[in-house]
């Protein structure tokens, strides 16, 4: 793996909050399986914005699913290595274990809001549902959570919208419902796996724009998934960039986009049109 600038090799006392190493994913027949990710390791310190960059196919979100422990639909996976949050093994704790951890302490924001929102519940329903199953809260107190939430993400007259239904809201308010799904427990740890994909370039930045704003104001980590340089302009403190199952280059991301040292990270560069610094390309 090449390395353009590493990050700081000082740490707080309690090390990263997700450490990854050496991290294998085989997908589907074992005689002839997959080899989704290579060998990946990383670290995620308590507060960052890590970008993880690559085209379709690169591993990306398998390294997220695997992270969550999660297979993709109908698939098999088998994961070695080792998955470190918060001082334990996630690769090492069984089902119940991580029902636990996933939405408390590790939540996703997936790219297609329609087919992860349940069509036959309401918005505020949805999220009712998550804080009451990982909080000690009334009905009455996870409601007025909810309220407060769609409102912290955005929705205009959340009281009133909670009771609305995924498709009476647009794409780019889906995806806020998303959001506020996501940090409905306050995880330590935010994974956006192509948050943006599916919205044009306003609505785009917008979603950006209240990411950074939420881990700023929460002081989580973000773990951003995406195959677009620019949408890691302004966004992260570290990338990785990902081809064919393995982390190819890594860095603190100016270094990065100053000088990259892989072939594969310059010519995503230059397939990236007028790359800015405000976090999204024009």
């Amino acid at each position: 793996m090449l390395e353009t600038e590493m990050s700081e090799t000082v740490m707080s006392e309690t090390g990263p909050l997700l450490r990854v190493r050496d991290l294998h994913a085989e997908i589907g027949d074992p005689r002839a399986p997959v080899h989704a990710l290579r060998g990946v390791s990383f670290d995620i310190l308590r507060g960052e914005a890590v970008g993880f960059v690559g085209e379709s196919g690169s591993g990306k979100s398998v390294t997220a699913r695997a992270v969550m422990r999660l297979a993709p639909e109908g698939a098999k996976v088998r994961l070695r290595g080792s998955v470190d949050f918060a001082g334990r093994d996630l690769l090492q704790l069984d089902e119940s274990e991580m029902l636990d951890i996933r939405g408390r302490r590790i939540a996703m924001v997936f790219q297609d809001p329609m087919t992860s929102l349940n069509p036959v519940m309401t918005v505020g329903a949805q999220i009712d549902d998550i804080i009451r199953r990982h909080m000690n809260l009334s009905a009455r107190e996870a409601r007025a959570r909810s309220v407060e939430l769609l409102g912290l993400v955005g929705i205009q007259d959340p009281a009133r919208r909670a009771d609305d239904y995924p498709h009476q809201f647009s794409g780019g308010m889906r995806q806020r419902v998303l959001i506020a799904i996501a940090i409905s427990c306050d995880p330590d740890l935010l994974i956006a796996d192509e948050p943006t994909t599916a919205l044009d370039v306003t609505v785009q930045a917008q979603i950006l724009r209240l990411l950074l704003r939420l881990r700023d104001e929460r002081g989580m980590s973000l773990m951003l998934i995406t195959h677009d340089f620019g949408v890691v302009a302004g966004m992260v403190e570290t990338v990785n960039v990902m081809y064919r199952g393995r982390i190819v280059e890594t860095g603190r991301v100016d270094a990065v986009f100053a000088a990259p040292a892989h072939d594969y990270t310059r010519r995503l560069l230059a397939a990236t049109p007028r790359l800015h610094r405000s976090g999204q390309a024009a």
